[in-house]
Parts: structure tokens; sequence; C-alpha cells
């Protein structure tokens, strides 16, 4: 059983949406612990997070600082999974044998539903997402409520005494989290990984530990269970697992799973096989989303949701229906014959690579942000490898704008594809602007976290939208 935290001293080490701390002082508050905020911010970057406690306001608000009290006289400490494991204040916490947790760990240990994880490099938000739409629209599946939260932005911890036994809780993981759960020994009863590809590197320190802290979704799951792996990704789909594996993927292996038809060059079929089940559907022929890294997003989801009951009719309605997330290739404005596509969230070189290769029109590309020590040569390769004629142009953004200049310059020394460095977002967007032409896709897709410029991939996704929204060509093509 859970700890009781009625008058217990618990320090939130965080207040950031992502990192649950909004929803850590929230269920805290109202279980009756004793609760003090710290953050380094001060609370002028915090305005909206406080807004959103002020129903629940915590004993203490110690902001712009930390202080070595907080953490040595604490009951238990709760810490955003971005905070650095050897930060001096979470050593002090643990010199003083006061006890770590997090958000998504309190709400493991008290979570009656049954779970439905995502994790993985790329696309796990818009496969987590697309799977709820899929659970929630299929009876067979789910005959309780269908939760979803995690790493995509909703805290379920403060509404986990409502969810029941019958429930599904479907859930975004990050490697931030999956390392903090490893204590609990999870075992998800539907584990999905999308991919596998460097990142967060500057956090893990080398691939092998970023590999390792995903793999704890896997590492504990038993035979009961549902491991749903991408076959066309090497790393994953040699990734060890006790539970039932089902794989997705562009190529048919034959094996259990989902899988595009190979006869069908594009996909228009996919076929489904579970046991002696063996279902073809023209899954590919569904789906609004561009690009093929969403089929294979769209194949992650509806192999768990078939396997766990939910018929074609259902899959077909909920695919149908489902528009994709905010930032996520998001058409945003059209004006001019220009179509401006919002990626924000495209925060790694994959992902960015996935993004150009969604698009056979030419496209003016804004690229670069803060730098994660992630090698960015592959996302550079793509942008030369398309040539002028589909990528006209690229702004250059933030810490890793110079070395992207700089790795163009030595695969591109003519300069055939235009490109600038900018010091500020809104110049850039205004010079990609001037760069297209009618019929092209203006592409905000960094393939860069955005900490360096902004708070978040969010603000930055609604800068770019804000700006795309106001823009007009020029006076010769009104």
């Amino acid at each position: 059983m859970p700890a009781d935290l009625r008058g217990r001293r618990v320090t939130v080490m965080g207040l950031g949406a992502f990192g649950g701390g909004i929803g850590a002082v929230q269920f805290l508050v109202r279980e009756g612990a004793i609760v003090t905020v710290t953050d380094l911010r001060p609370a002028d970057q915090l305005a909206k997070a406080l807004a959103t406690i002020a129903e629940t306001p915590p004993d203490r608000l110690r902001l712009g600082e930390h202080r070595a009290v907080d953490f040595e006289n604490a009951d238990l400490v709760v810490v955003s999974p971005a905070v650095p494991k050897e930060s001096p204040w979470l050593a002090r916490a643990r010199a003083a044998q006061v006890p770590l947790s997090s958000e998504m760990n309190l709400f493991w240990e008290r979570n009656l539903g049954k779970t439905a994880c995502v994790t993985g490099s790329n696309g796990k938000s818009t496969t987590t997402a697309l799977l709820h739409a899929l659970l929630c629209g299929a009876r067979s599946a789910c005959a309780g409520r269908c939760w979803l939260g995690g790493n995509i932005g909703h805290s379920l911890l403060p509404k986990v005494s409502e969810i029941s036994p019958a429930d599904w809780v479907v859930l975004e993981l990050s490697s931030f989290q999956l390392e903090d759960l490893a204590p609990l020994r999870p075992n998800p009863h539907v584990a999905v990984v999308t991919n596998f590809s460097p990142n967060h590197l500057d956090r893990h320190g080398c691939l092998a530990a970023y590999r390792a802290a995903k793999q704890n979704l896997l590492n504990w799951q038993t035979p009961d269970r549902l491991a749903v792996l991408n076959s066309d990704d090497p790393d994953v789909s040699a990734w060890s697992t006790q539970a039932r594996r089902l794989g997705f993927g562009l190529r048919d292996t034959g094996a259990e799973g989902l899988y595009c038809h190979e006869s069908d060059a594009p996909p228009q079929l996919a076929v489904f096989r579970f046991g002696s089940q063996e279902t073809v559907l023209p899954l590919p022929g569904w789906l609004f989303l561009p690009g093929v890294h969403n089929l294979q997003n769209a194949l992650a989801a509806g192999a768990a949701a078939l396997a766990l009951g939910a018929v074609p009719g259902e899959v077909e309605v909920a695919v149908r229906g489902f528009r994709g997330l905010p930032h996520r290739l998001e058409l945003v404005a059209e004006t001019a014959g220009r179509s401006f596509y919002n990626d924000s969230k495209a925060t790694t070189p994959e992902a960015a690579l996935l993004a150009l290769r969604a698009f056979e029109r030419p496209v003016v590309l804004l690229a670069g942000g803060y730098d994660k020590q992630i090698d960015l040569a592959a996302l550079v390769d793509e942008i030369v490898s398309r040539g002028p004629h589909r990528v006209r142009a690229v702004a250059l953004l933030g810490e890793t704008g110079p070395r992207l200049e700089r790795l163009l310059d030595a695969r591109d020394p003519p300069r055939a594809i235009s490109r600038r460095l900018f010091a500020e977002f809104a110049p850039a967007f205004d010079w990609a602007a001037e760069q297209s032409r009618e019929g092209d896709v203006v592409l905000l897709s960094p393939g860069c976290a955005s900490y360096d410029w902004f708070e978040n991939y969010e603000e930055r996704g609604e800068r770019f939208g804000a700006q795309a929204r106001s823009w007009r060509p020029p006076i010769g093509e009104r």
C-alpha cells in the first residue's frame, strides 16, 4: 500500500507542466501533505503554473532559489524528471536519508487501472494519442473509462482515485520517467516502442544508458502482457521481453502484429495477425496525417488496439477522425499558396528528417535549437540530398544553428540551398517566408529542443503559428 501522505512534509522540486509538478502539488495538497514548492525560476516565469495551482496552494513557495532545509528536513522530495540525477540538492536529500519520488512514480503506486504505455525516440505522443482514441472508441476492448496522461502533458495524479480496475490508462513515458520508474519494476499490460535513435545524450551520457532507460518499459513485463515493437527498427526489434511480442511495420515479417501489405506501393492495405486471427484492412487509406512516419505510428497504435479486442470498424472510425496533435506537422495557416506547418515537437534530427520526407512539394525549413549533443549529420545529409528544388532554403536557429551551418557548408559548398543564421526567431520566420513561392511548404521542424530561446516546444510552435497567420506575401503577389 502507498504511504499515507497526510501531515507529511513534502518538497516538490520543479513546477513545470511536463514534469508533472503541477499535478503533484494538486494531489499532495488534497492528500493533506505539508507542501513546499521550490523552483529556480522566478514567479514571473511561472505565472501560468502558479495560476493553475491557485485553488490548491502549497504551504510554502520557494521561487528563484533552492534552500538546503527544504531537502534535508522533508519526509519526501518529489522531483521533476528534468532535474539531473547529480543535482547537489538531491545529494543533500540522499545524505539526509530523505526518499525521492516523482509525479509518475506516485501515480504508478496508486493506479488501479490497466496500463498501455508508449515510449520511443520519435512519434510517441502521436501514437499515444491515437491509441487513446482507438480505445475510447472500442467498447469491445475497453469496458470502463479510458484515460490519457504522462509525458504528453496531462498529469493523471490528481484524478488517480477516480480510476477503476476496469479502466484503461494510456501513458506516454519519456526516458527520464522510465529511469525514475525502474525501482518500482513497472509491468504495463501493453508496452509500445515506436523506434529508437540517439537522444538526450546530454542527460544520459551515452547511447547505452539512454537505451537502458527506455528498456525499463519491457524489463519486468510478464508473459501475460503484450509488447508491441517496431519490426522495421533493428535496435527495437532485438529488445528482450517476457511479454507476448507483436510487431508492426512497413515490411511484413509474417509474425504476429500489424504490417503493411508488401505488394502495395504505396501501401494501401495492412494485415493483422494475432493467434489464429488474420485480418486485412485498408488502414493506410484511413489515415489523414501526412508522412510514412505517421503511418508507422498508426500501425503501432492499431496493433495494440486490435490485440486488445478492437474490431476493424472501430479502428476505422477512430483513425479517420484523428487529426493529430498540436505542434506535430500541424497545418496552421495557408496564405498566397503557401502552407505553413508547425512541427515544433520535432526535437530530434530523425523527427525533422521524417517531416521533410512527408512532403513532395518544395520546403523552406526552419531548423535548429538547444544543443543536446546529438549528431545532426543525418538531417543535413537529408537536406542536401533533396536539393534546392525540394529544399529551397533553411533558416538556422539557436545554439545548434552554427553547427548546422558548418555541416551544410561542408556538404553544399556552392550554397545551392540558401541558408542564413539568425539570433532571433521573428526575423528567421520573416526570411523563411520571403524565400518561399506559391505552392511551397514553410516548415518549422527544428530537429532540436527549444530551451535556448523558448520555455518549451509549445511556446516555439505558438510563435510560429502566430507569425504564419499574420504573414502576408510581397506586394507583387497580392
